[in-house]
């Protein structure tokens, strides 16, 4: 048994897939399963089953998972004590941050960073994703967490390293099951829609997803904050879109209807200016939230 193959075994329970595990890794598909079956003879376990939907843990390998993810954890916390006996960044990191705290991990990449560099302190910045990308470019930010792939418009350039994909879904208020499950965007675009406005990721990928199809969208109100879109679903002002995890929550909780026949994938960044990306402050922070994310050491 080796480090990396706790890696991979902890990869593969959160990924489900060995193709998305491979790629969180940066290896390759069969790498990974060489991990796993190694570690499984190592432990004489089968951690894994197969299925049409990919891997999932058996009894024995959900009950080892929770330790597995304490030793990983372990070894970046003894890194970043290392990292700190000779840490000389010192300054002031500007972070612009999006959404909710707990899906961008931010505190417990504030937490690391505070841990790691105890003479760096941080100023956050809450906005939406487009307002963080033109604060980056502006640079009254250093850092920032974007959704999607930053424009390459000829304007200042961005380097960006992804996080984590996901999945937006499009949420109607309870009652709508007929109106839009089964619907495609054609019927859904005439259906009252909560709109958000341009620096929003939500209006970025729906406008480009409209105006491939000629659509236009039935606006019905402007919102710029999440929570206050799904209040208007609840009270059945129109439909939004909403973050997959979200919208099953909200689903089982109040009844909202999910549309079934249409879905938006998008990615979270961490970004900054390309030319600034290899600065220590930068770099170092950029190391410390991919930790957060995948467990690098």
């Amino acid at each position: 048994m080796d480090f990396t193959q706790l890696r991979a075994f902890v990869t593969v329970a959160r990924e489900g897939n060995l193709t998305r595990a491979a790629e969180r890794l940066h290896v390759t598909q069969p790498a990974v399963s060489l991990q796993i079956k190694a570690l499984q003879e190592s432990l004489n376990l089968q951690l894994f089953s197969r299925s049409a939907s990919g891997m999932t843990l058996t009894n024995d390998g959900a009950k080892l998972l929770p330790y597995a993810e304490r030793v990983l954890s372990c070894l970046v916390e003894f890194r970043q004590a290392s990292n700190s006996l000779h840490s000389t960044l010192s300054g002031e990191l500007a972070i612009g941050t999006i959404l909710d705290p707990e899906f961008t991990r931010l505190g417990a990449f504030l937490k690391r960073l505070v841990e790691t560099y105890p003479q760096l302190s941080t100023r956050l910045q809450q906005g939406m994703s487009g307002s963080v990308l033109q604060q980056i470019r502006a640079g009254s930010l250093d850092v920032g967490f974007y959704i999607g792939e930053a424009p390459d418009d000829g304007k200042t350039a961005v380097y960006s390293v992804v996080l984590t994909n996901f999945t937006y879904r499009v949420v109607a208020p309870s009652g709508w099951n007929k109106r839009v499950l089964g619907q495609g965007w054609q019927s859904l675009a005439q259906l009252p829609l909560i709109w958000t406005p341009p620096e929003s990721a939500h209006n970025r990928l729906l406008t480009k997803i409209f105006a491939e199809l000629n659509l236009t969208p039935n606006k019905v109100a402007l919102v710029d904050q999440e929570p206050s879109m799904l209040d208007l679903v609840k009270s059945g002002v129109g439909l939004s879109l909403i973050r997959d995890a979200i919208a099953i929550r909200e689903a089982h909780a109040h009844g909202l209807v999910i549309a079934d026949a249409v879905s938006v994938e998008t990615q979270l960044c961490i970004i900054c200016q390309e030319k600034r990306k290899n600065e220590a402050m930068i770099a170092a922070s950029f190391e410390l939230i991919k930790q957060c994310w995948q467990l690098l050491i």
